[in-house]
């Protein structure tokens, strides 16, 4: 074992705060990674609040994060993919039964043994896993992915969570050139949900409930903006929809947006309402229309979606900060005061 600094929480209210932890040194298997930026996704707040403890019940001290670029430093003696000064990333898996009929179908992400980055039980600790809001982490070969050397790396960290979860459901449901897609909220998966439906040559249209997001929404890739307030552009576009994305966290009418699908249309929601969506089954049964939801990706296809973003330029729009501002940046997640996400620059823990 080695000790790493990083940033901790050791309790619901409390704030982040510097810390040092205990790192395994690598395996035979195992990839050592020097982090140069974590994005801050909206589940570390969650988690370092406790907010979901009905299912994901937080284990202090707990230290978040999982968009994770960094520098390969050492390899273990069985690691084929990947050698010191390759350019990687790390998502929300660090490790999988990896014989399930899950892991079997590239879908690491439904594995019913499943590790997460942070917050799961860690089998070589026998503690529990630490994330990315740290200098350096070692992780199984199997779940570190290759980012293409062209990426502004503070914008691509962002790629490892909210690009995925996005990417997933677009493909999944077959959206391409000649699609009509629309995505529900701009915040920091809706932005990326517009890059990346406009680079596989969809319709897109963004759905928002503020107008002055009209301008950033045409910019970020968007060719139509609907204010969902407005019942009549909301009429304008009923049953013509071949997929919505919806990325709001928050309570919202699903049936308003049910009624712009087309037949055999489908809304898939990445977004995580607290309480339960009032779904009228008229909305479903009329056009033969569906709604499901969709985590993240697994391992194949996030590297896909890193290549695919490569080739196409996309990243994701980020505030740079130190560690030390974190948890500002957390008071500042929690109003909705970002465009469209932050991005940890890690170097910043050496100069504590």
């Amino acid at each position: 074992m080695y000790q790493a600094q990083a940033y901790s929480a050791a309790g619901a209210t409390a704030p982040l705060a510097a810390t040092s932890i205990s790192r395994r040194e690598p395996t035979e298997r195992d990839v050592q990674i020097e982090i140069l930026f974590c994005g801050i996704c909206h589940s570390d707040l969650h988690a370092v609040r406790d907010e979901w403890n009905e299912f994901m019940p937080t284990i202090y001290p707990i230290v978040p994060g999982h968009e994770i670029v960094g520098r390969v430093t050492n390899v273990g003696s069985t690691v084929k993919k990947f050698k010191p000064g390759d350019l990687v990333g790390v998502g929300c898996l660090v490790d999988s039964d990896g014989t399930c009929h899950e892991c079997e179908a590239d879908l690491e992400q439904f594995c019913p043994n499943r590790i997460l980055t942070y917050n799961s039980p860690d089998r070589h600790s026998g503690s529990v896993t630490y994330g990315g809001y740290s200098e350096s982490v070692v992780v199984d070969e199997r779940f570190v992915l290759r980012v293409p050397e062209n990426f502004d790396l503070a914008a691509a960290a962002p790629l490892l969570c909210a690009g995925i979860t996005t990417y997933s459901p677009l493909r999944h449901w077959g959206v391409t050139k000649g699609k009509k897609v629309g995505v529900v909220g701009l915040g920091g998966l809706g932005h990326m949900g517009v890059k990346i439906a406009n680079a596989l040559g969809a319709h897109v249209v963004v759905f928002t409930t503020s107008p002055n997001k009209t301008e950033d929404a045409l910019r970020l890739g968007a060719h139509e903006v609907v204010v969902s307030r407005n019942a009549d552009e909301m009429a304008k576009h009923a049953e013509t929809f071949d997929f919505i994305l919806d990325t709001v966290s928050a309570q919202h009418d699903i049936n308003s947006y049910l009624d712009l699908l087309a037949r055999d249309g489908n809304i898939t929601l990445v977004g995580a309402p607290p309480e339960g969506l009032n779904v009228k089954a008229f909305s479903l049964i009329g056009g033969r229309r569906s709604l499901s939801g969709s985590p993240i990706g697994g391992l194949r296809e996030t590297q896909e979606m890193l290549d695919f973003c490569g080739e196409h330029d996309i990243t994701a729009d980020v505030e740079v900060i130190p560690i030390q501002k974190i948890n500002e940046a957390y008071d500042r997640l929690s109003n909705s005061d970002v465009k469209y996400r932050f991005s940890i620059d890690m170097a910043s823990l050496k100069s504590q």
